[in-house]
């Protein structure tokens, strides 16, 4: 295993092992210190994988196609549609895992320890090849590690003040950038190939500092009054959707000019916001809140009409869809603001005070929540007339006695 820290001076240039599609396997900081190891480190398997886990993290891939959770024994990967267990890594009493992210399907996979027995140090990023049933190497940070994120050409890595950029075939440290205060690890990468854009917290309360590296362009935007709660962003970087801590307002921006585009309004109570999510034409945003409801927004743009309307203000790119605006919007400028906010097309509702995480299924009209009980829903709703969503599909998928 080569391990490398985040000094921009390394003393190696390993090699990445080439990415393979995933497979259901047989059952058996820049000052930072700089080190070089060769020795195998694979943990050993858990001698009762029968036994339920606790769910520590858990997150979709790149496509949502896939999510991957973390327990206190390993992890598991599943497959959305249909649901079922891809395969599964445990490795017993000292396998704590905090966090697992996904590269699209393939067999990388970047481990963070977590738990109350972690099995790597929770400042360390570990690239796992499941095809080796190993770490092939890690990264070293002096501090522990809030958030990862992986493109094919890319691995970010979030601490709480920095955001380090790393070419994946390598590791080199390409770009360092300093931050507010990120306890929740807040960040987010473009998926689709060509020049990545990058969103982050900037230095200030309620700033999102955006990078578009193919224009070599940095862009601040002040989002909120408060501190940034969630961010998200289109496949191809185009749209940035961000809520704060208030949780009663998402903005949609545009990252090429950092311009607002839409403002939706969840709710009028504050809320905590664990997930944003655009679906793959940027027609829709869904939102899941402690409040245990999720939302679908309508959206006025998508991001392919940006490509096309670089210079085009929000009213210029759509008219907007009335499905999800309030009948007193024509009153704007004479009632407060939160008469003419753009409400919710549909909804879900769900246990209150449980964290979900939420995506676009890949069946039409669809949303995939995930809960941190082991939940799974699919849920479908009307374009058209909204309303309460429709429950498609449920399971807990941590329980072995489930059937997918």
């Amino acid at each position: 295993m080569t391990t490398i820290s985040s000094s921009p001076d390394l003393l190696t240039t390993p090699q990445m092992a080439h990415p393979q599609p995933l497979h259901a396997a047989s059952e058996p900081e820049p000052d930072d210190s700089s080190s070089l190891s060769t020795q195998n480190t694979s943990p050993c398997p858990n001698p009762n994988p029968t036994q339920i886990p606790t769910l520590l993290h858990l997150s979709f891939n790149q496509d949502h196609g896939c999510f991957s959770v973390a327990t206190d024994v390993g992890f598991r990967v599943y497959n959305c549609d249909p649901v079922r267990e891809i395969f599964r890594r445990e490795f017993g009493p000292g396998g704590g895992l905090g966090m697992v992210q996904m590269l699209f399907r393939c067999n990388v996979l970047a481990l963070v320890g977590g738990g109350p027995d972690p099995l790597y140090s929770p400042n360390k990023v570990m690239i796992w090849e499941d095809n080796e049933s190993r770490c092939i190497c890690e990264l070293s940070f002096r501090s522990e590690v809030k958030g990862v994120r992986l493109r094919r050409d890319r691995i970010v890595v979030v601490l709480v003040q920095k955001v380090f950029v790393y070419n994946f075939t390598d590791l080199k440290l390409l770009h360092q950038i300093e931050t507010i205060a990120n306890p929740k690890g807040l960040c987010e990468v473009s998926n689709l190939s060509g020049h990545p854009v990058l969103v982050c917290p900037g230095l200030q309360k309620g700033q999102v500092r955006i990078e578009n590296y193919g224009s070599k362009r940095t862009k601040f935007v002040i989002a909120h009054d408060s501190r940034l709660a969630c961010l998200a962003l289109t496949q191809d970087g185009r749209l940035l959707a961000t809520a704060s801590s208030k949780g009663t307002l998402i903005r949609i921006f545009n990252t090429l000019d950092g311009s607002l585009l839409q403002e939706v309004r969840r709710g009028a109570d504050r809320a905590e916001i664990y997930s944003l999510a655009f679906s793959s034409t940027a027609q829709w945003l869904a939102v899941s809140s402690d409040k245990g409801t999720v939302h679908v927004f309508s959206l006025k743009v998508d991001s392919g009409s940006l490509a096309n309307n670089r210079s085009c203000s929000a009213s210029e790119i759509s008219p907007p869809n009335p499905s999800g605006i309030s009948s007193l919007s024509f009153m704007k400028g004479v009632l407060p603001r939160y008469f003419s906010s753009e409400w919710s097309v549909a909804k879900y509702h769900l246990q209150e005070g449980l964290q979900y995480t939420v995506a676009f299924g890949h069946q039409k009209n669809t949303v995939v929540i995930l809960g941190m009980d082991g939940s799974f829903y699919r849920c479908q709703f009307d374009p058209v007339n909204g309303g309460e969503m429709t429950q498609l599909e449920y399971y807990n998928f941590l329980k072995p006695e489930e059937t997918f």
